[in-house]
C-alpha cells in the first residue's frame, strides 16, 4: 500500500509541475475577474444537467472544467482536470473538510512550478457532484502556498463508468 502511494505521488509530482500555477492563476481570474466576452452566454462552474449518474460541465470562456463538488459533506469548487493523476487540495480546504492536520504525514515530495515540496497522502471519505457519488477517493494535500485551489483528478476521474469532452462539455457518467 506504501509503495502505490508513493508510485502515486511520483505520478502527481510530473502533473504537479504544470498544473498548480495554472490552476491557481484560472482560479483567481475565475474568482477575481469579470468574465470574458464569450464565457457571458455560458456560465461557468454550473451543470448544463445532471440527470441520475450522469453530469455535464460546460467549458468557462477559457476552455476549463469547473464544478461544485461535495467533498466530506462540505460544499468545494474544483477544476477539474485529466492531466492531474490525483485530487490535490491544500492544507485550508483539509482542514475546512474535517482533515486534521495532525493525522497528515508528509512524505511524498512532488515537482511544482513553485518548486519541490512536500505532500500528504489522504483518502477523501465521498466526492459527489449532481448525481455521482464516489467513497473513499485518494487524494494529495499539498501547502496553501502551492495551491491555492482543488484540482479533481484521476483518483476521481477512473472511479466513474466513463467521462468525454464532447462539443464544448464534460460528460461525467457513474
Amino acid at each position: 500500500m506504501l509503495v502505490r502511494l508513493i508510485s502515486l505521488a511520483g505520478v502527481a509530482a510530473l502533473a504537479a509541475l504544470v498544473v498548480p500555477n495554472l490552476a491557481t492563476s484560472f482560479l483567481t481570474q475565475a474568482d477575481n475577474k469579470a468574465p470574458a466576452p464569450d464565457a457571458v452566454s455560458r456560465p461557468a462552474a454550473t451543470a448544463k444537467y445532471a440527470t441520475g449518474r450522469s453530469v455535464v460541465l460546460d467549458a468557462d470562456g477559457r476552455g476549463h472544467f469547473f464544478g461544485t463538488f461535495r467533498i466530506n459533506g462540505r460544499t468545494e469548487r474544483g477544476l477539474v482536470d485529466t492531466g492531474a493523476s490525483a485530487i490535490a487540495i491544500n492544507l485550508s480546504t483539509a482542514r475546512r473538510l474535517g482533515i486534521s492536520p495532525s493525522g497528515l504525514s508528509f512524505t511524498a515530495r512532488v515537482s511544482t512550478a513553485n518548486g519541490e515540496v512536500e505532500a500528504a497522502p489522504t483518502t477523501l471519505n465521498r466526492i459527489e457532484i449532481g448525481g455521482i457519488s464516489v467513497r473513499d477517493v485518494r487524494a494529495l494535500v499539498l501547502p496553501d502556498k502551492a495551491l491555492s485551489g482543488t484540482l479533481i483528478g484521476m483518483t476521481f476521474l477512473n472511479r466513474l463508468s466513463s467521462f468525454r469532452v464532447e462539443d464544448g462539455a464534460l460528460h461525467l457518467v457513474r
